[in-house]
């Protein structure tokens, strides 16, 4: 039911929100946007009761009116996310009219979640159940009690108000995953507590490193236990014992030796579904294929069933994952790292690790990311090894010797020690944390990035000599909830006279996909024909340009979209959020001008922003960065792919697959770096050959 005051707004045919077309913050070696039901055929309140979540609903109450903090542990699928919120707000934690927020470390977390929550309270999302993240918000302030919502949002909200007095509990979801934002909120969380005595503090997670996060929101500095302000609850559901089997002698290819293992496995053992860990898509694909021969001349009764597992599978390949195994087969499920915390797979009884797992890793030298394959902590071991014993006693097999496994470091580092901290370090000073060196993070990071961080926000004028943010641009560029490179080219798009293209090129990357692409035969060709009415030589970003402008001149026509291979909801998306980056820029008094077809202008006013991903063209025929000499490669997606190779680029985003790629590249000249970027680049003459 409604309340009088509140309308139901219904959507017309094929409106709906477009947040679906931003690029993806999902990692697909490490999570997925599928979500299983095992109970869909229950009713709503059946499917609640049968989480194991809910036998703790009590003790998740009483807690939380004893300590301030409680960190709850629990695998994933137990129900945390949905249920507990629910529990508060059936316990009236928020009938003074707070609310009880939840912040998911993804967007399609966040918005799928209070769909399911808002489904269960019988009520239309954006009423008492609601979301916000990046660009698109669902909720009323007025009615909204349950509010989920990414990291990076709640982190804005403490701009406004930094002691959250709106909210009465904080959940924090996810926390195993350790992005660089659930840290940097924990960090300033644990000094909200202090302050506010009032909001109490749920940390979920799926893994059992709880002990750490109990330190770090205890309060209690005395040894007196009745004192502690924090508390752990684990609904963990039974765990059976696990033996563990070691190799003798390491093994020169896990791949292969991982496929070995599973034959022997499948030979010799009793009935029991098989899980085997692997680091990416490729090698997955690759132990697939090799399985499936083999089990084309496998000549006992009971067949192997070999399916993979990553986040970029269609979700009716990773459904096949969750079905029950049908009789007279062994399941075998070939993963990556996705298997070891975001999803739990029935009915697995042996484990094969192949010891390592894929990580994205920032190199401060050239300001990029590289994806590393490094052997796996011993936290993630051991998660991997529980994987079997769910239903009953289990075996995992290590493609490791025991010594090596006593070797491993304890724990995965957290993203805040192997990412970029610019955006972070720029939000924190608007925060008011002027020395970030001194901030209270879970996991501190390398003094390095932190230098790094500190030089790039410099270079680009957000911070001034003494590390302050600057007046005005510093403080400004730490409103957009985007890229500060993106950021800092928006507010100087004035001065160049381009405000209205930058603006167009910016809201366009945020979308995944402009250009549709057919899977084959005539209309594949006829697609990269239409792309060609569009491509300049000046790069990808001017050719997006283009393609807006065509948009906005067609009427913003579905049907024009559709004759040229254009994605609509991915422009439509892009021109909402224009729209709001248009309204921030107002404010900010920001002059709207146009550069009336000056591809000159809006070159540069990119150069200014994205300098610090410039790379050249180096004399052995590969580009290389200006800083840290990084090898990379032109993108096949391009418009400059079938061109002649310019001497000087600066790309937006970096691709690892089998070499390194650029994406999304403007040409550009060598003296604009020296010009808009003194700071950063200077120019020197190794040999002069003219002597």
């Amino acid at each position: 039911m409604f309340s009088a005051d509140v309308k139901p707004r219904f959507l017309k045919p094929g409106e709906r929100s477009t947040w679906e077309e931003d690029k993806s913050d999902i990692d697909p070696n490490c999570a997925t946007a599928f979500v299983y039901n095992p109970h869909v055929s229950l009713s709503l309140e059946q499917q609640r009761e049968s989480l194991p979540v809910f036998r703790n609903r009590n003790h998740i109450l009483y807690l939380l009116e004893k300590f301030q903090t409680l960190v709850l542990v629990g695998e994933t699928g137990c129900g945390k996310s949905t249920q507990v919120p629910q529990y508060l707000l059936e316990a009236g934690w928020s009938s003074d009219g707070k609310v009880i927020g939840v912040t998911e470390s993804r967007r399609v977390a966040a918005t799928t979640l209070a769909a399911r929550v808002a489904e269960e309270k019988g009520s239309l999302l954006g009423q008492t159940v609601g979301y916000s993240i990046r660009f698109d918000d669902c909720f009323d302030p007025e009615h909204t009690r349950i509010k989920y919502m990414t990291e990076g949002i709640l982190l804005r909200e403490m701009m406004a108000d930094p002691l959250l007095r709106n909210y009465c509990v904080i959940m924090l979801d996810e926390v195993h995953e350790r992005t660089l934002y659930t840290d940097i909120v924990m960090g300033l969380l644990k000094k909200i507590l202090r302050k506010q005595r009032n909001l109490k503090l749920i940390v979920a997670s799926a893994t059992v490193d709880a002990e750490q996060l109990y330190n770090f929101f205890n309060h209690n500095s005395s040894q007196d236990m009745s004192k502690d302000t924090s508390v752990i609850l684990s609904v963990e559901g039974r765990l059976y014992p696990v033996d563990i089997h070691y190799v003798k002698e390491p093994v020169p290819d896990y791949v292969k030796a991982l496929v070995d293992t599973a034959a022997l496995i499948h030979e010799h053992e009793p009935l029991g579904d098989m899980l085997a860990f692997l680091t990416g898509q490729e090698e997955v694909d690759r132990a697939v294929s090799l399985l499936k021969e083999l089990a084309v001349n496998n000549k006992s009764n009971l067949k192997p069933l070999v399916l993979p597992m990553y986040g970029s599978l269609p979700n009716s390949e990773q459904l096949k994952v969750f079905r029950s195994t049908p009789r007279g087969l062994r399941k075998i499920v070939v993963a990556t790292n996705i298997a070891e915390t975001s999803i739990t797979i029935p009915g697995i009884v042996y484990v094969i690790d192949c010891g390592f797992v894929k990580l994205r890793w920032f190199n401060p030298e050239t300001h990029t990311d590289s994806l590393v394959v490094v052997p796996v902590s011993q936290a993630s071991a051991d998660q991997r090894a529980g994987r079997a014993g769910r239903i009953c006693s289990g075996k995992a097999y290590r493609l490791y010797s025991e010594a090596d496994f006593n070797a491993l470091s304890v724990a995965t580092p957290p993203e805040m020690q192997r990412s970029d901290l610019a955006m972070a370090v720029l939000q924190l000073k608007a925060l008011g944390i002027d020395n970030v060196l001194r901030f209270n993070f879970p996991s501190p990071p390398p003094a390095r990035n932190l230098h790094s961080a500190l030089g790039l926000l410099y270079a680009l004028g957000a911070i001034d000599s003494n590390g302050h943010l600057t007046e005005p641009l510093g403080i400004k560029m730490a409103e957009f909830p985007i890229s500060s490179l993106y950021s800092k080219a928006l507010m100087v798009s004035g001065e160049f006279g381009c405000s209205e293209e930058i603006l167009s090129i910016i809201a366009l990357l945020q979308v995944q996909n402009v250009f549709t692409k057919p899977s084959g035969g005539q209309n594949a060709i006829k697609a990269r024909i239409a792309k060609r009415k569009f491509e300049v030589q000046e790069g990808d970003l001017l050719t997006l340009l283009n393609v807006y402008t065509a948009y906005v001149k067609h009427d913003m026509s579905q049907d024009w979209c559709k004759k040229y291979f254009l994605n609509y909801k991915g422009l439509r998306r892009a021109q909402e959020i224009r729209t709001q980056m248009l309204h921030l820029l107002k404010r900010f008094n920001i002059p709207i001008i146009s550069c009336q077809g000056d591809s000159e202008k809006v070159c540069r006013c990119i150069t200014a922003g994205l300098f610090p991903n410039a790379a050249y063209l180096h004399y052995s025929g590969v580009y290389r960065t200006v800083r840290g000499d990084q090898e990379l490669y032109i993108h096949p997606t391009s418009v400059l792919y079938t061109l002649e190779q310019p001497k000087w680029l600066l790309f937006c985003e970096i691709l690892h697959t089998n070499q390194i790629y650029m994406k999304d590249l403007t040409v550009v000249k060598p003296s604009w770096l020296e010009e808009l970027a003194p700071h950063f680049y200077e120019k020197t003459i190794d040999r002069d050959y003219s002597l």
